[in-house]
């Protein structure tokens, strides 16, 4: 079974900590993200300049290229999706909103905006029964009970993140996501049109191979799924936060999102009595090793509340 929580107590402890992080001064860290786009179309170039390249490539270079490679770069732009979906870009929201789109071009599948709908949720019900998507569902748990089943969920881990809220929690499209869907479209069309199937699916695969077993995917293990009994969330402190905008600073992520990613480090230092005594992890991939390997770790390794009456 999954941990419960007494989500009152719960949230009465956490206004208190955001309360003395307010008086402390910790406040002038909100704000936006500089140079932001420059980063990302960088990204973006590289990769659909990598995809053309390969239109012509034998199957295994462009999955290896798209594992090695291709798979650091999508998922880097997933993370910046993240980010766009805190309005942290621009102060104006349909400024982040169609950078998202931008960004979510060489991800292959719209998701960018859908993407915000459930993540803010995430934010504002976390673990909370039937509404945090991020939670898996009571058929994961029953399914993936043991190693073998653990290491295909860890392959497809992606495709559960993707596919949970269309089954759990379909939420009707609005126009945004019409643009989006539209738009990446458009770009995988033209990439079949004028180069070839092969262009197409490295952009694909580099999202896919990035989001199972690959370090960069240690994040989705690494963020909530409970390894110690009093801790709910956990930050990673390593050197792929350079590459993911720093979504290891997860607990000081969840504490001040409207903080940047490039900031989140500066919250800690500041406010050391706050996260210094917390659990946390230097390596993506031992999380995914640990996760597997144990066998009191698993999809029910997660704190849930129940929902309140308004809710």
């Amino acid at each position: 079974m999954c941990l419960m929580l007494d989500w009152d107590m719960d949230l009465k402890s956490m206004l208190s900590g955001w309360k003395s992080f307010y008086q402390s001064g910790l406040g002038v860290l909100i704000g936006c993200l500089k140079l932001v786009f420059l980063q990302i179309s960088v990204v973006v170039l590289l990769q659909l300049g990598t995809a053309v390249l390969l239109r012509d490539a034998g199957w295994l270079k462009i999955l290896l290229v798209a594992y090695f490679f291709g798979s650091f770069l999508n998922h880097n732009l997933f993370l910046a999706i993240h980010e766009l979906s805190h309005n942290l870009a621009f102060s104006t929201p349909v400024y982040n909103r169609w950078l998202g789109i931008f960004s979510n071009l060489p991800i292959g599948v719209p998701m960018s905006v859908t993407f915000q709908k459930y993540h803010l949720e995430h934010h504002r019900f976390q673990g909370v029964d039937g509404i945090d998507m991020d939670v898996p569902s009571l058929a994961e748990v029953r399914v993936v009970t043991n190693v073998f089943a653990k290491t295909i969920w860890v392959f497809l881990q992606l495709f559960f993140y993707a596919l949970r809220p269309v089954f759990l929690k379909p939420k009707p499209p609005g126009c945004w996501e019409f643009v989006n869907f539209f738009m990446q479209i458009a770009l995988d069309v033209s990439m079949v049109y004028f180069w070839s199937w092969k262009a197409l699916a490295y952009l694909i695969l580099s999202t896919f191979v990035g989001g199972g077993m690959h370090p960069m995917a240690g994040h989705f293990i690494s963020e909530h799924y409970v390894f110690n009994p009093d801790q709910e969330t956990y930050s990673y402190y390593g050197p792929l936060n350079y590459l993911t905008w720093h979504v290891g600073y997860h607990n000081e992520h969840h504490d001040f999102p409207r903080i940047p990613g490039n900031k989140l480090h500066k919250l800690k230092e500041i406010a050391p009595e706050f996260y210094d005594d917390l659990a946390c992890y230097r390596s993506w991939s031992q999380v995914i090793y640990m996760y597997i390997m144990d066998r009191t770790v698993g999809p029910f390794s997660r704190m849930k509340r129940k929902p309140s009456k308004t809710q």
